[in-house]
């Protein structure tokens, strides 16, 4: 097996796989917040308590995956010419 075969066939099968984490799960957490929704602050006393909302997920802690993303996109604009 040659090296470029091998590295196309690792290559395809990420490729692969993450399709299918995409198709399964589309969301993930948010990478800000670590999928909280919110961040955490410290009292004066050192206890933690609950800050404030996420702006990048809109408090939801999800996030839509690249590859969903780029699927949506794909379909919409297919739909869009196919009328």
């Amino acid at each position: 097996m040659t090296p470029a075969l091998l590295a196309f066939s690792c290559l395809l099968a990420v490729t692969l796989s993450y399709g299918g984490v995409c198709a399964v799960s589309p969301f993930g957490d948010c990478r800000r917040c670590r999928g909280m929704g919110h961040a955490l602050k410290t009292d004066r006393k050192g206890r933690i308590k609950r800050g404030k909302d996420c702006h990048r997920c809109h408090a939801t802690g999800k996030r839509i995956r690249i590859g969903r993303w780029l699927y949506n996109r794909w379909a919409r604009i297919y739909r869009a010419g196919t009328d």
